[in-house]
């Protein structure tokens, strides 16, 4: 098991007041991802833990899209990842904030 943490700079535009949102299943090519409001200074801190080693990289870039996408503050994400793909990846993260953002409507 590898854990890899990522931190990223927000403007904070986008905080929900909401404890925590959870969506998906850690299995065979899924992942499970939750996010909690916590006061990070700004901060979206992104913890993954994966079964697959060594791909720092493409973690990496995934979540550089995401971050840009979203630009969150005072976020904890946490990814318990089963070998998911990147497309997976993106899409759970996508229903993960559609979920959380739900809050603001």
């Amino acid at each position: 098991m590898e854990h890899l943490e990522f931190e990223f700079k927000g403007s904070g535009n986008r905080q929900v007041d909401r404890q925590a949102t959870l969506v998906g299943v850690v299995s065979s090519g899924n992942l499970e991802v939750m996010l909690e409001n916590v006061d990070l200074h700004g901060l979206c801190r992104i913890n993954v833990s994966t079964s697959a080693q060594g791909f720092t990289e493409i973690w990496q870039a995934v979540l550089n899209d995401f971050a840009a996408r979203y630009d969150l503050a005072d976020l904890q994400i946490s990814i318990n990842d089963g070998g998911a793909t990147p497309a997976v990846v993106c899409l759970r993260l996508d229903q993960a904030m559609e979920e959380y953002l739900e809050a603001l409507t």
